[in-house]
């Protein structure tokens, strides 16, 4: 079954982790992906994966925080197709677990900038798209300390909690005049390299597979929900 046959989706931080495996099962339901992140193999391997199972996809190596990087990236995307149906907001980075006092200024620009501002970027060069789709669907991958404040990652889960205060605001500016629908998953314990460092003593066996997340995922983008829609996924 395709469901999303006709459909173009853009996946951030593509290459590894809950973004591979999401561009990979959106694929496998019929969707063209864009692959977006900044490890050319990485992103590589993943599209030889979707081709080698019949899916279509698109790599874009780039580093989303660089100068005009998303300008440009909106720029081909829009020059080759008039709509975007689904972005997957999923490209983030956690920065040092340290308490309030000790979080060092530099870094933590940098994880807002990415984690953030970044984001900002992408909604407004996709807007366009997004707004010419007949069903277009806006996913954003946060994280429990958003919303449940937790000892040593204040730095982290400030920026995801603006990071739904911002989708869940462009969700409530669109909800009576647009198509658009936006979601967010909380992809909770699961086998990612972020994950790893933020636990590295945990037994990665013990926690579930990136396939799962993205199959939720796959959920979202195929059947209806209102706009505002939260879930995690255990």
């Amino acid at each position: 079954m395709t469901p999303l046959e006709g459909k173009l989706a853009l996946v951030t931080g593509a290459s590894r982790g809950i973004g591979a495996a999401t561009a990979e099962v959106l694929a496998g339901a019929g969707a063209h992906v864009v692959l977006v992140g900044r490890t050319s193999g990485g992103l590589e391997a993943v599209e030889e994966r979707i081709h080698s199972a019949g899916g279509s996809a698109t790599i874009a190596p780039l580093d989303l925080t660089e100068s005009d990087s998303i300008a440009k990236l909106a720029q081909a995307i829009s020059g080759r197709w008039k709509a975007l149906d689904l972005l997957v907001l999923n490209a983030a980075q956690l920065g040092s677990l340290s308490p309030v006092p000790h979080i060092d200024g530099k870094e933590f620009a940098k994880t807002m900038t990415l984690n953030i501002t970044v984001q900002q970027a992408l909604i407004a060069a996709f807007d366009p798209m997004l707004r010419a789709s007949a069903d277009a669907r806006l996913i954003g991958i946060t994280s429990s300390v958003g919303r449940t404040p937790r000892a040593f990652w204040g730095a982290y889960g400030a920026t995801k909690a603006a990071f739904e205060t911002l989708l869940l605001s462009y969700a409530e500016e669109l909800r009576q005049i647009g198509r658009l629908k936006v979601a967010l998953v909380d992809p909770g314990a699961t086998r990612t390299v972020m994950r790893a460092k933020a636990y590295p003593g945990e037994d990665p066996a013990s926690i579930k597979d990136p396939s799962v997340v993205a199959k939720a995922i796959l959920q979202l983008a195929i059947n209806p929900f209102e706009t505002g829609h939260f879930i995690r996924v255990d």
